[in-house]
């Protein structure tokens, strides 16, 4: 890899492909049967009341990207609103970290698709091994450049996007639009629709991926707005789509017995084997280029974290460029988790990190910032209540139904920022205007980034 981010690499298109690249990779595929277990028939609103959340958060990220786009994305806005801080560095890590759950939570599901195609069981051994193995790949096709994860992630989108899209179309028309998961089933709790809400945010966070490519981007200072909002978009009528078909094709206790592999399981009543194996092939399909857009961005993000001193580094003897680093550093966390958490654990620790992490950025730029970008504080505020309310919702009922998650989420929060305090603390950072100070946005958003 070069050593400077590749300016005007991705172009509008090869971004609003990386963003769906991640966000349906690990929506649509991982999370129905699991939202689908919290929200009961009302699932599919589930992902319609995620983008409305994800809507008011989004907006934060593209004003700020919009003033300051930056290969570094998170990390500019963090320390924008709070200068080289322990919470700026804390919050910045937590999203990173979000970031390599959510690669690991999709390579698992990668290998439950695989073994559900091979007719074999998704369990034991071999859904970690074929997950690392999956991340392993996406680590080889990175290392080649920017131009190959764009080109890549272009083609990918393309049949992902579209070929999900049929089999919604598919299954809704095989089904005769009705909704099997509706009949038979109870309305489900307030509380519990509320928790499902937080697993569906996840399925949009990718958009993220999108303000952490920003000096990469053609003309970021216009295409990251955009590419979040027709990503998003995208994404959001995708993901209805395939709900319903669900929906139409299997009754609620069987969406949620087959909660790792929903697609797959209501693929065969309402497309016969032929659509099985379609249905399969696209998830793998979908589930790869995500693994492959997300570790794109974390591991580049990581790198801008390092340019900054937010995060230490070491080489460990290993040549190459910070990124090559940083990459490597990714792949190996992401394989770790996917070895130790199975997919409901690994989707709950994703949800508590990103979630407190975009809390704290609107809270940054609300208190900070706002004036300065143009930004409308009651968007702000608004979204900050609302990932407020979801993340009590999801807390409480993780605490009753699996205890030990809220306890690590909780660690592992806690450690990061103790972590960051330290090592802060141990190695202060510059306060230089290039990355901490409040230069207004009419002086640096025209500048060029690197």
């Amino acid at each position: 890899m070069a050593e400077q981010y590749q300016k005007n690499s991705l172009s509008l298109f090869d971004t609003v492909a990386m963003g769906t690249g991640v966000m349906i990779g690990a929506g649509i595929l991982a999370l129905t049967g699991q939202i689908a277990e919290l929200a009961g028939p009302l699932f599919p609103m589930a992902f319609v009341a995620g983008a409305v959340v994800t809507g008011f958060s989004a907006y934060t990220y593209i004003k700020m990207s919009n003033a300051w786009p930056s290969a570094g994305g998170i990390g500019m806005i963090l320390t924008k609103a709070y200068g080289p801080t322990t919470v700026a560095a804390g919050a910045a890590l937590l999203m990173a970290l979000s970031m390599v759950i959510n690669e690991s939570l999709v390579a698992r599901t990668f290998a439950t698709y695989l073994l559900r195609g091979l007719d074999l069981e998704p369990q034991g051994w071999l859904v970690p091994a074929i997950g690392v193995g999956l991340i392993v790949f996406a680590y080889l096709v990175n290392a080649a450049g920017n131009r190959s994860v764009g080109l890549l992630s272009q083609l990918m989108a393309v049949l992902k996007v579209g070929g999900i899209a049929a089999f919604g179309i598919a299954g809704l028309w095989a089904g005769g639009f009705s909704f099997e998961a509706a009949e038979g089933a109870d309305g489900g709790a307030a509380a519990g629709f509320l928790a499902s809400v937080a697993l569906a945010i996840l399925a949009f966070k990718g958009f993220t991926t999108i303000t952490n490519s920003g000096a990469g981007v053609t003309d970021p200072h216009r295409n990251v707005g955009r590419a979040i909002v027709i990503s998003i978009a995208i994404c959001v009528v995708v993901y209805l789509l395939v709900a319903f078909a669900v929906g139409s094709s299997l009754p609620l206790d069987r969406i949620v017995a087959a909660k790792d592999y929903a697609l797959a399981e209501a693929a065969e009543p309402a497309l016969g084997r032929i659509g099985f194996y379609l249905t399969v092939t696209l998830a793998l399909v979908a589930t790869a280029s995500g693994v492959i857009a997300s570790i794109f961005a974390v591991s580049r993000m990581l790198a801008m974290l390092t340019d900054m001193k937010l995060i230490p580094h070491s080489h460990f003897g290993m040549p190459g460029t910070i990124r090559d680093h940083t990459l490597a550093y990714t792949v190996v966390i992401a394989g770790a988790l996917t070895i130790f958490f199975d997919l409901s654990r690994i989707a709950s620790l994703g949800a508590f990190f990103y979630l407190v992490m975009d809390i704290l950025i609107h809270w940054g730029v609300w208190r900070s910032l706002r004036q300065e970008i143009g930004a409308r504080g009651w968007v702000l505020l608004t979204a900050i209540g609302l990932d407020a309310v979801v993340l009590a919702a999801f807390a409480a009922l993780k605490w009753q139904s699996d205890p030990l998650i809220v306890v690590i989420a909780l660690a592992g929060m806690t450690g990061v920022f103790l972590f960051e305090r330290v090592f802060l603390a141990l190695n202060p950072p510059s306060r230089e205007p290039a990355h901490g100070s409040h230069h207004s946005a009419q002086e640096e958003r025209h500048e060029p980034t690197s």
